[in-house]
């Protein structure tokens, strides 16, 4: 996309307005209280998670559901990032956001998008493991090791925000001011410079695509060989448990990875439909992912039960 505009300086955009997601106003109400109820779901269904996963010895001494607890806390802050916003925008209240603020919302949402795009690589790397390498398993795949390398997803996904707010913001903005959009992100928030965008938009598809293909390719090459190890166990049973707790994670991955793909890696889209799928991503997937790990997921099931058990005997002891 090109533009050239002759603007001063002094016309800078100092802050921005979110036009929000297009609705019939007499559905403003009735769309406040979805919103309202999914994002309060959202928190309530991943803090259950985060500290289901702390409180019970036999899951946070686990890799795999540390790395389901760091998960449901990057659901909480990307949620809380986003969906705030939305609920807003069904109210009187003023859409303005300041650039500062749209500065922080496109960072922070990159930066934790990201961030748990690494994660669900991590995830389905230490299934891999776990079914394909199980006697080797506990020393490839210790607690101290999944520190590290759940470290290094937060330092990638900071990095990956940073470069893309930079980019974003390092251009001219200087009028018109509002974003067609319920969030700052990067194609929306371009439209509105007073600049050529070609290099942005162009750096935007190979960074994000490089990211999220290379994950997608790691987490598809982790699963095919995980297929072929639980084809070969021989008991009805072992494959039943195997799928299963795969299968979960599967289902997160295509719901976020597949909206991800049509929104970032259209280069200059201007569908319709980009406001839908982004809220598929943005608000539906966190607060799915505590019902997929929850009713797909022995284990957390279990954990939950002994939890309830106990607060039940010291109930009756006192």
């Amino acid at each position: 996309m090109r533009r050239n505009r002759n603007t001063s300086l002094d016309n800078a955009v100092t802050d921005f307005i979110l036009l929000g997601l297009a609705h019939p106003p007499n559905l403003r109400t009735f769309l406040f209280l979805v919103f309202f109820l999914i994002y309060i779901l959202t928190q309530l269904g991943n803090l259950l998670i985060l500290l289901t996963v702390w409180a019970d010895p036999k899951l946070h001494a686990r890799p795999m559901y540390i790395l389901l607890g760091v998960l449901s806390f990057l659901d909480m802050w990307l949620s809380s990032v986003i969906v705030p916003r939305i609920i807003l925008n069904f109210t009187p209240a003023s859409k303005v956001i300041l650039f500062g603020g749209c500065v922080a919302q496109l960072y922070f949402f990159h930066f934790l998008g990201s961030t748990q795009c690494f994660l669900y690589t991590l995830m389905a790397y230490d299934r891999y493991l776990a079914i394909c390498q199980p006697l080797r398993y506990p020393v490839l795949m210790n607690g101290k090791l999944c520190t590290i390398l759940v470290a290094g997803a937060w330092v990638a996904g900071s990095i990956h925000g940073s470069i893309q707010a930079s980019l974003t913001f390092r251009l001219p903005y200087c009028g018109p001011k509002q974003v067609d959009y319920f969030f700052c992100d990067i194609p929306a928030v371009l439209r509105l410079a007073c600049a050529d965008t070609t290099v942005n938009e162009l750096v935007t598809f190979v960074d994000i695509g490089v990211v999220a293909a290379s994950c997608f390719m790691l987490i598809l090459l982790s699963y095919a060989n995980i297929v072929l190890a639980i084809l070969k166990i021989r008991t009805a049973d072992g494959r039943r448990r195997a799928f299963s707790t795969c299968g979960s994670h599967l289902t997160v991955v295509t719901v976020y990875y597949v909206p991800c793909i049509f929104i970032y890696l259209r280069a200059g889209s201007k569908s319709p439909l980009d406001g839908a799928v982004a809220v598929f991503y943005t608000v539906i997937t966190p607060l799915l992912n505590p019902l997929i790990y929850t009713l797909r997921n022995q284990d957390v099931k279990s954990a939950l039960k002994r939890l309830r058990a106990g607060r039940r005997n010291v109930a009756e002891e006192k």
